[in-house]
């Protein structure tokens, strides 16, 4: 799709102002964010992506809208996942509920600005050399095949949060204090300048979202090479993020299923690059069409969500059974 650098202009604008309106109506005073908030915030923004999914098919034809939906479902189905990290971050940093909203926004924001990044230079390498799509191809796969043997690997305990080495160095080099000062990211003490928790989680939050990127934007590479749609496809996604997370913390344990159902798309994609890097080498292999893609897309996740809740339920019944006494 040719996209004007006007057009690019007025997106990046549009979508600053829905953050910012989302600051300033929901985000701006802390609070706890309750079901019927975060429903209502979700359900804007997923209509939001429907009206933009539109406005492509009226600027670009079916096919671009097409590309964005399945970049859109593939982006946000991988993001749930991230949701379990981000519950295991906040309660590593003990952030108080009134606080947490504050804090995903933030990340959030940081999170997109460098996927922004990754997006530029997956652009940059899939226009230069085809071969990369091998590369992208064949991890995707090899992601797959690891979500399947993390997800059928029995850990004893709860699940930990592990700092990585770029939070680990901002934390040894700027000073900080242990305690929260309501939302404020840096306070004074004894003449010192300090760095507050709150910051520290932020950029927990936005730098360990760039690690799950690194399975992401090869998938959806893999669905369009188009910067512009994989760009707001990965923006929309994660700027519902926040709702989801309140909206669905609580749901997030019963998808037990889930890192299946993410490792076969994952697989799926990573075989549909492999094909099109064939194709494009002059080997005559058929071409998985965004149709087919977006339908085994959503069919998968609807067969993992109906496993999951009967999975959940049965193992509830198992759990409320008395256990028998031998005599």
């Amino acid at each position: 799709m040719d996209v004007s650098a006007g057009l690019w202009a007025g997106t990046i604008a549009v979508l600053a102002l829905l953050i910012l309106a989302d600051f300033f109506i929901g985000g701006r005073k802390p609070h706890e964010v309750s079901i019927k908030e975060a429903g209502i915030w979700t359900a804007v923004w997923v209509v939001l992506a429907l009206l933009f999914g539109g406005f492509l098919a009226w600027y670009g034809g079916g096919k671009p809208a097409g590309e964005f939906f399945a970049g859109y479902i593939t982006e946000k189905s991988l993001s749930v996942d991230n949701l379990f990290v981000f519950i295991l971050i906040m309660g590593k940093f003990a952030v108080p509920r009134i606080y947490q909203q504050r804090v995903l926004m933030f990340g959030v924001i940081i999170a997109l600005v460098l996927r922004a990044v990754f997006i530029a230079g997956g652009a940059a390498l899939v226009s230069s050399f085809s071969w990369v799509f091998y590369l992208f191809g064949a991890f995707l796969v090899w992601t797959a095949w690891k979500l399947i043997k993390e997800a059928r690997a029995e850990e004893e305990g709860e699940e930990d949060f592990e700092e990585n080495r770029l939070l680990k160095s901002i934390q040894k080099r700027v000073p900080s204090t242990e305690h929260y000062h309501g939302t404020k990211l840096f306070v004074r003490e004894h003449g010192r300048r300090l760095m507050t928790p709150m910051l520290i989680v932020m950029i927990a939050i936005g730098t360990t979202d760039v690690l799950f990127a690194l399975d992401s934007i090869p998938a959806i590479f893999g669905l369009t090479q188009d910067p512009y749609i994989v760009f707001t496809a990965n923006a929309f996604a994660l700027m519902g993020l926040r709702q989801l997370y309140f909206l669905i913390g609580g749901l997030l344990k019963k998808l037990v299923h889930l890192s299946y159902g993410l490792s076969v798309i994952l697989g799926f994609i990573g075989v549909k690059l492999v094909l099109h890097a064939l194709h494009e080498s002059g080997v005559h292999v058929p071409e998985i069409s965004i149709p087919v893609s977006l339908g085994f897309i959503l069919v998968t996740l609807a067969v993992t969500t109906v496993t999951s809740l009967i999975a959940s339920h049965r193992q509830n019944e198992d759990s409320d059974k008395p256990e028998k006494i031998e005599a």
